[in-house]
C-alpha cells in the first residue's frame, strides 16, 4: 500500500476512536471502566499502526501530513492495553524528532503515560487521576521544582492551566469522580499487570 492509503485508514481508525468516545461519554458509560467497546476500538486500531511502524517507521508529516501523523499519535496514545507499541512508538518518535518528523509535545504526552502505567513517576505532568478530595490532578510527577521549566521546553502551558482545563472537560462530560478510589485503584493495577505493564 502506498502512503496515502495508510493516511486514509489512520484517519478513518482515529476517527472510529474519538466517535466511539463521544457516544460512551454521552451515555456515562465511559466512566465505568474501561469499556469492552472502547478497549476494542484501541486495540484494533493498535493492530493497524502496528503494521505503519513495520512499513515506514514513525509515520510522520513527512510521509502522511499533518492530518495523517495527527491522527497515528491519536492511536498510538490510545493504545494503552498494548505495551509494546506504546514503547515502540515512543522510541520511534524519539528518533523522529530531530528529524522534524514527530513532535516532542507528543512525546512528552506519551512518555508521561508509559511511566505512569508501568507505576513509576512522569516527566512532564500530563497524566491525571483523581485524588481524594475527588479532584482530577496530576498523577505523580517527579522533580515539581523544575515541572514548569519542563513543561515549556516542549510548549506545555503552565501546569495551573492545564489542571484547570482538564477539571473544566471532565464537568462539561459530566465525568463522575470514583465512588471508591481504593477499588478504582487495585483494579487499575490489576489491569495493568493483566495487559503487560506491571510484572
Amino acid at each position: 500500500m502506498d502512503d496515502i492509503v495508510w493516511k486514509d485508514r489512520l484517519i478513518k481508525a482515529a476517527q472510529l476512536d474519538m466517535q466511539t468516545r463521544a457516544r460512551l461519554a454521552a451515555s456515562g458509560d465511559l466512566f465505568k471502566g474501561y469499556h469492552p467497546e472502547m478497549e476494542a476500538v484501541h486495540n484494533a486500531n493498535a493492530d493497524l499502526l502496528a503494521q505503519v511502524f513495520d512499513v515506514m517507521g514513525w509515520p510522520g508529516r513527512h510521509r502522511l501530513g499533518d492530518d495523517g501523523a495527527a491522527a497515528a499519535f491519536i492511536i498510538l496514545q490510545h493504545a494503552i492495553a498494548r505495551p509494546e507499541i506504546q514503547r515502540r512508538g515512543l522510541t520511534l518518535m524519539l528518533d523522529a524528532i530531530p528529524h522534524g518528523h514527530a513532535n516532542a509535545m507528543d512525546a512528552a504526552y506519551l512518555s508521561d503515560r508509559i511511566a505512569i502505567y508501568e507505576g513509576g513517576e512522569q516527566t512532564f505532568g500530563t497524566q491525571f487521576d483523581w485524588d481524594a478530595d475527588g479532584q482530577l490532578s496530576p498523577a505523580p510527577t517527579r522533580d515539581l521544582a523544575d515541572l514548569e521549566e519542563r513543561r515549556a521546553s516542549v510548549g506545555l502551558p503552565p501546569m495551573s492551566d492545564t489542571i484547570a482545563e482538564m477539571r473544566a472537560n471532565a464537568a462539561a462530560e459530566n465525568q463522575p469522580a470514583p465512588a471508591d478510589l481504593a477499588e478504582r485503584r487495585q483494579e487499575f493495577e490489576a489491569w495493568a499487570r493483566r495487559v503487560g505493564w506491571r510484572a
